[in-house]
């Protein structure tokens, strides 16, 4: 699904507005949260898990952070590589997916590890769950933070959400549009379908129907899973301006946690 629309991702995206929510909200975790003690000011290392076109991690490290990013689609890492070239930033990127972060830039290498953009659910079993988590904690420094933020699947599962908001975008004569929304599977996961329309202005409209599969992952499995991986401290929030956390009608399901010290 992810190299089929990553051309289009930084369209269907209103980066600009994201990033002026999400940046200070991650920086204000970053600064507020208890960091290892030989780590101060911009020395902090972040690693942006799942980065996608690579955009938080470009943000973080036009503010001086040492800014990393990984993603198991070929298509995004290529087109996040193009977005540092054209920013002028250096920034590593890496095709690695989950449970081979640690193996592609070594254990202990991070301070703060982002995990954004309803990432996590794309892993679809308990086992891989836990695989991805102790990763994580492999890529962190003792008291490393890390940022993961899903989508509230109680609400979803509870309310049988399918639609999700759709996005446009334009672009001198060309238009595009994004339809997103769930299919709820008889196995107890989700099939994510992404309907993507462009046209030029005088043209008929294009269409491109992509799918993935989903585990919606429910915050109380989640937090567990994080206790058992060695992550303390955890703390949601329902979106990423720090709006407490309800597990009725929240839109997302953000988790600020700690890797224990001992680690």
């Amino acid at each position: 699904m992810y190299d089929a629309i990553s051309n289009d991702y930084d369209r269907f995206v209103n980066w600009p507005a994201r990033l002026a929510v999400e940046t200070p909200f991650i920086e204000q975790q970053i600064h507020r949260c208890s960091l290892p003690s030989q780590t101060t000011g911009m020395d902090y290392r972040v690693l942006d898990a799942a980065c996608g076109t690579g955009m938080h991690a470009l943000a973080l490290a036009r503010l001086g952070y040492q800014a990393s990013g990984a993603d198991l689609s070929r298509g995004m890492i290529e087109r996040a590589r193009l977005n540092a070239s054209s920013a002028r930033l250096e920034v590593r990127f890496e095709v690695a997916g989950f449970g081979d972060l640690a193996q592609t830039f070594g254990r202990l290498a991070f301070d703060v590890l982002l995990c954004l953009g309803n990432s996590l659910p794309h892993i679809l079993e308990s086992a891989g769950l836990t695989a991805a988590l102790a990763d994580f904690a492999a890529c962190l420094r003792p008291g490393g933070l890390l940022i993961l933020q899903n989508r509230n699947f109680d609400s979803v599962l509870a309310r049988r959400e399918r639609w999700m908001e759709p996005q446009a975008y334009q672009d001198g004569d060309a238009d595009w549009l994004f339809l997103r929304f769930y299919d709820f599977d008889p196995d107890g996961l989700l099939s994510f379908h992404m309907i993507s329309l462009h046209r030029q202005r005088t043209g008929a409209w294009v269409q491109q129907v992509t799918t993935t599969r989903l585990y919606p992952l429910r915050q109380d499995e989640l937090t567990e899973a994080l206790n058992e991986a060695g992550f303390v401290n955890i703390t949601c929030y329902g979106n990423m301006n720090g709006t407490p956390f309800d597990l009725a009608s929240s839109g997302n399901l953000v988790i600020i946690a700690n890797l224990h010290e001992s680690r």
